[in-house]
């Protein structure tokens, strides 16, 4: 096998991703399935869950299955758990699951804010800390955040969720620097406006308001964050740790 193909392959890896349910996080567990890694998925509905599991070892893929909310350290702790005892380690975590919120801050309740939180930005932390361990003793893994371009320009109606967004960056960022020195690197993805259920909803002209802001003349598909989530956790990626990968069409550029 070529250095590229190796670079390419995810062959005897192993990945946790969370959020897997749909959208995003589907696209990025059959995309490491494609690429020959073991999946565990995660997410909050056990007939869902237990069908994305079905779907892909249909499709000839390693796949298991666990119902988690990754807002509950426990149900992290026994995810982690649950897939060291059924691939004995650990090599990358996919952090995908969250939830919205949207409301004005003037009307936003204390549970707006707290159930946001809790899920987005807690839900990181507590299934990173879990990872660590074990990656830490294997000298090696791939940490991948997913944030949202609202981390770093704010929207209005999303004061919670964007805040929870830029914690992950900033979250990222630390835990980089922690665990670099172990082989371990950690990197965050900050999506744009990705066609999903929620922005299949949405009316023709809020459609093109919205394409109006990218350059690219499109919405972005849950592929292309799986191809950039496939990216940071191949070999391929192994000096890079600590960034932020906009993956918007341009939306925002950073200079």
């Amino acid at each position: 096998m070529s250095n590229i193909e190796t670079a390419m392959s995810l062959e005897n890896r192993v990945a946790l991703v969370t959020g897997a349910s749909r959208g995003i996080g589907l696209a990025i567990a059959r995309r490491f399935c494609q690429a020959g890694a073991g999946v565990v998925v995660c997410g909050r509905s056990e007939d869902t869950i237990q069908s994305v599991a079905q779907e892909l070892t249909a499709e000839g893929f390693q796949v298991k299955a666990m119902v988690a909310d990754i807002s509950n350290r426990d149900d992290v702790d026994a995810l982690v758990a649950f897939t060291l005892d059924q691939f004995s380690k650990i090599d990358i975590l996919v952090n995908n699951a969250g939830i919205t919120q949207d409301t004005l801050l003037m009307r936003m309740k204390d549970d707006d804010w707290d159930r946001v939180i809790q899920t987005n930005l807690t839900g990181t932390f507590y299934c990173t800390r879990s990872v660590i361990r074990p990656m830490i003793r294997q000298k090696s893994g791939r940490i991948i955040n997913i944030s949202s371009i609202v981390g770093t320009i704010g929207n209005a109606g999303q004061a919670n969720y964007s805040a929870s967004k830029a914690g992950i960056i900033g979250f990222t960022k630390s835990v980089a620097k922690e665990v670099a020195s172990r082989g371990i690197t950690a990197n965050v993805i900050a999506p744009g406006f990705i066609t999903t259920d929620m922005t299949a909803q949405l009316s023709e002209s809020d459609q093109e308001r919205m394409l109006e802001l990218i350059p690219l003349g499109r919405l972005g598909a849950p592929e292309d964050i799986a191809d950039a989530t496939f990216f940071l956790g191949s070999s391929g990626s192994g000096y890079i740790t600590g960034q932020v990968i906009h993956v918007n069409g341009g939306m925002a550029m950073n200079g």
